[in-house]
């Protein structure tokens, strides 16, 4: 496709939203024609300006970007990629159901979304990697023969789980921060960070922030 993508950007964590807009207007093939917090925001912009691109969140202050996605997708002229932390099954899924053609975790390089975008506007469904088993889960249920695994977390045995700075770096990451802001607003180093955050990945069974954050809303972490 020839001339300038144009794309349309709602999240509500400005410092997430100002990343992803810097690196769009560093890129000559991309135009950012808007930039939006909630869904009604988000709407109106739909409407008035017919953007190519919509780049998304799913959980925002007034509803959820799937209800953008689904907007776009009726006016037939809007691609939607979505970026948020959340990557397990349930919003993968629910997410592609309602018509968007990629899907990428927040904690992908800022440059990489440039080129996850010019790559869906050329026929591609960009996809975050650790994502794509939730997909082989949906289509290749596992067999109803196979033993249930029991679940043992709760609330309280949760809470016993993760120290207090590993909380606060578990918060820091379900609101889209980098392993560098984080490191900046704790006042640690990026090794240390990435230190807890595999310690939290093994706490909590996970192997990805996105899923470390959807097991933590489960059992009350968040």
């Amino acid at each position: 496709m020839s001339g300038l993508h144009r794309i349309l950007i709602v999240e509500d964590q400005e410092h997430t939203r100002n990343r992803l807009a810097d690196a769009i207007r560093q890129h000559p093939d991309l135009s950012l024609v808007a930039e939006a917090e909630t869904v009604a925001e988000g709407m109106e912009y739909l409407a008035s300006l017919k953007p190519d691109v919509l780049l998304t969140d799913l959980n925002l202050p007034d509803g959820n970007g799937i209800e953008l996605i689904r907007t776009a997708a009726a006016g037939n002229t809007t691609e939607s990629m979505v970026i948020t932390v959340f990557g397990d099954e349930k919003h993968v899924v629910s997410a592609l159901q309602a018509g968007a053609t990629g899907y990428l975790l927040k904690d992908c390089d800022a440059v990489d979304v440039s080129k996850a975008i010019l790559q869906m506007r050329s026929g591609g469904s960009p996809i975050s990697p650790s994502i794509a088993r939730h997909l082989l889960k949906h289509f290749h249920p596992p067999q109803m023969d196979a033993a249930p695994v029991p679940d043992s977390k709760t609330p309280q045995s949760g809470n016993k789980v993760l120290t207090k700075r590993e909380h606060e770096v578990l918060r820091l990451i379900a609101k889209g921060f980098s392993y560098q802001e984080i490191a900046e607003t704790l006042s640690l180093s990026v090794h240390t960070v990435t230190s807890h955050i595999k310690h939290i990945y093994r706490k909590l069974a996970v192997g990805s922030r996105g899923e470390a954050v959807y097991e933590a809303s489960q059992i009350g972490l968040l």
